[in-house]
């Protein structure tokens, strides 16, 4: 059973809701929901998750988070306790850093975001500690915080499952700092992570007025990289809320964007042509359609795509998608294996692609595909030692 199935499962037992009841309100049916319980069928959708958690009347955050085993952990859990003692210090305005120049304090962000790019989260998870606290202990690196907030600290959180108040409180942080800065990126780079910490609680109108009010220019090539992206976020929003158009009319503009920018890496975003068929496939999958993220992902080159990050961001969304497609079990298998090789905590921690390692389980046969199948949900947690 899949830790989001297993979590509906005693949630609805807990609420004393029948799975119709539950299916009903969530506007699935029944046998549907059995499945999904049971482990059969993988939740890999925000607006489903935001539709059951409204259906048990809880937040979606009481669905996706649950602890990992301690053999999916490895030393994760001592360095996410880590950054939240950091970061409750510097909320309360004593950050305990060291006093260190600002242009030692940039090169140790941009070496903390150029690791996370490369998937290399534990490199990140020792460094982040201290770096949030001599950041913040120093008044002249404020134009940092937002950089360091977003594509470091929630980004890493993100991937190793931290709990999401975890990620929301380092996008929060970034918003402040950005706040006070006269500067659209900084103000434009914590909208970002806001209106993503926004769409994985469900809370869709807050991040479409976040976006909203975000200011957009593209008069230099990093705050074109910076609309594309915010362009990206607002496809994603607006098939979280059911609305196509907008969310086609997003992808566009941003494709657009990203014709004119050419590849590039403003802002440690990995802005550019080659991501656009990553985010195509995202929001496909977001609308449940398969078969279309399928064929978006075979008209592009992995290998193009310079971010480690991203590459594994499209190979994870390939198995995911092979994975719902009759008769595409080995090749779902071999792409999230190729997923797991670039970033195992991806795979591992992510609970989308847990979901799908534990619909595919559920059929795994004994053969060479079955045996990839099977160490990786066992290298997740998903599968235990008998």
């Amino acid at each position: 059973m899949s830790d989001i199935g297993r979590r509906l499962r005693h949630l609805r037992h807990a609420r004393g809701k029948s799975l119709a009841v539950v299916a009903g309100l969530a506007g699935i049916s029944p046998s549907y929901l059995s499945r999904i319980e049971n482990g059969q069928r993988a939740v890999d959708r925000r607006s489903l998750i935001v539709a059951l958690a409204n259906a048990l009347d809880v937040s979606p955050t009481e669905l996706v988070h649950e602890a990992l085993p301690v053999t999916a952990r490895g030393s994760t859990d001592a360095a996410v306790d880590q950054v939240r003692r950091a970061l409750l210090a510097v909320t309360m305005g004593h950050p305990a850093g060291g006093v260190v120049p600002v242009a030692v304090l940039a090169d140790r962000v941009s070496a903390v975001l150029d690791a996370q790019q490369r998937c290399e989260h534990d490199v990140v998870g020792r460094a982040l500690p201290m770096l949030i606290r001599d950041v913040h202990a120093n008044p002249d690196a404020r134009r940092l915080i937002p950089l360091l907030h977003v594509q470091g600290t929630q980004a890493w959180l993100r991937d190793v499952g931290a709990p999401l108040d975890l990620g929301w409180q380092a996008a929060t942080i970034a918003r402040q700092a950005a706040d006070a800065l006269d500067d659209p990126v900084p103000r434009g780079l914590a909208a970002f992570g806001v209106a993503h910490g926004l769409l994985a609680a469900g809370a869709y109108d807050l991040a479409s007025d976040v976006l909203g009010a975000t200011e957009r220019d593209t008069s230099t090539s990093e705050r074109s990289h910076l609309a594309g992206m915010l362009a990206f976020t607002d496809s994603l929003l607006a098939i979280c809320r059911g609305d196509k158009a907008a969310s086609a009319a997003a992808l566009d503009h941003a494709a657009d964007l990203a014709d004119h920018v050419g590849e590039g890496n403003a802002l440690w975003f990995g802005f550019g042509p080659s991501n656009v068929a990553v985010w195509r496939m995202a929001v496909a999958l977001e609308a449940g359609d398969h078969a279309a993220a399928a064929a978006i992902a075979t008209q592009a080159i992995p290998d193009a795509i310079p971010s480690p990050q991203r590459r594994a961001a499209y190979w994870a969304d390939y198995g995911r998608a092979l994975a719902h497609l009759p008769n595409h079990r080995d090749a779902a298998i071999t792409a999230l294996r190729r997923a797991e090789q670039i970033s195992p905590t991806r795979v591992h921690h992510h609970p989308f692609t847990r979901s799908v390692l534990a619909e595919l389980l559920t059929t795994a046969r004994a053969d060479s595909a079955g045996r990839e199948l099977r160490g990786m949900a066992y290298r997740a947690g998903l599968l235990p030692i008998r």
